[in-house]
């Protein structure tokens, strides 16, 4: 490309670099009309944004204060360093990243690209390690009427939902009570190591079994993998009654959706592809759907998914619901951004079919 443009004209590369310029300019300022599926990525956005903001009230009026210095942007969902129901490490940088509302475009994206549509059933499996993500996932699925199934476990990595007094189920509550999000999961477990909270201290086990027993949601309490993703996959089957589950989001680390198998931490993040299957022994949630052929989103390594996709890491302040290059690029995808990009690739063919001739 380098030599290419070296034997050109310094008139035509202007030319090039003067119609390059506009054309980014156009895409960047010109109020395309919103085609559905960014106008469905904005509303997840706002949707996410407002149960942030209720999240934080809700842990304010608890009296769990919100730590300015590892949550700068004051969303709430950041949580200690570590606690009685902590279960592994965590790298704050990556929980406040998720704290980005519009990470609920990015699902809303990442779903429409897998080929779920209104009333189709969607599995989730979550950590609490990331709140922030199981609130832009549900908040993606309120927007596009799809019906998350979804089986969480309470014990989080570091600065995850992991404040006893303000766990991911609190959160649920606090949701529920404003009407923000209807969440029904189908099922619970301690999380952590073997899924039953070996790497947990006694008091936080004790306190997350009480809790969920005492919630009567369906309690997941199997230490053997095998039979935890077959139960697991029966609950989401169950769940979605005669419909195909249409994508599986897996949010996190947990042993149970991702497996033992160590080919796992290949897979790129975002909606996956070339998922490796292991024996059943060693197979997640995460692999069984694979093996299914169901659509995998993969919700986690945050640094890769933000260089995928565009979304900015650790920012401050958190960007606006519905701006940003993720929006900018399903804009372009819209009828009127098409002309313009066609347009502009006319354009720089002119310029190239015209200079070569003087040249010749």
């Amino acid at each position: 490309m380098k030599r290419f443009f070296g034997r050109l004209p310094h008139g035509a590369v202007y030319a090039a670099a003067a119609l390059s310029l506009a054309y980014l300019l156009l895409v960047r300022f010109l109020p395309f009309p919103e085609p559905a599926l960014r106008a469905d990525m904005a509303e997840a956005s706002r949707i996410m944004a407002a149960a942030t903001a209720a999240i934080k009230d809700c842990r304010e009026s608890r009296g769990v204060p919100v730590d300015r210095e590892t949550d700068p942007n004051g969303t709430g969902l950041i949580g200690l360093e570590t606690s009685a129901i902590t279960t592994s490490a965590g790298r704050l940088e990556a929980k406040r990243t998720t704290t980005n509302p519009n990470f609920a475009a990015l699902v809303v994206s990442l779903f429409h690209e897998a080929g779920a549509r209104r009333g189709d059933a969607v599995a989730v499996g979550a950590s609490s390690s990331f709140p922030a993500l199981i609130v832009a996932t549900l908040s993606a699925a309120e927007v596009m009427g799809l019906e998350p199934l979804v089986i969480s476990s309470l014990g989080a990595s570091e600065f995850g939902a992991n404040i006893p007094g303000f766990n991911w189920a609190d959160m649920e509550d606090c949701l529920r009570a404003v009407g923000v999000l209807a969440i029904s999961p189908l099922a619970r477990a301690i999380g952590g190591e073997e899924d039953v909270g070996r790497d947990m201290s006694l008091e936080g086990w004790a306190l997350l079994e009480s809790m969920i027993r005492e919630s009567g949601v369906f309690f997941l309490e199997e230490s053997d993998l095998e039979r935890n993703v077959a139960s697991r996959m029966k609950l989401y089957r169950e769940g979605a009654g005669t419909r195909p589950i249409k994508a599986f989001v897996n949010i996190g680390g947990s042993w149970a959706n991702i497996g033992t198998n160590s080919e796992v931490l290949k897979l790129r993040p975002g909606l996956a592809s070339g998922v490796f299957v292991p024996p059943p022994a060693e197979r997640g949630v995460l692999q069984a759907m694979a093996a299914e052929k169901i659509p995998v989103i993969h919700l986690l390594n945050i640094k890769g998914l933000c260089e995928r996709y565009g979304l900015p890491w650790d920012p401050r302040p958190l960007p606006r619901p519905g701006e940003g290059p993720l929006f900018r690029c399903a804009a372009a995808g819209s009828w009127p951004g098409a002309v313009l990009s066609a347009g502009y690739l006319l354009a720089m063919i002119a310029v190239i079919v015209t200079t070569r001739r003087r040249l010749t």
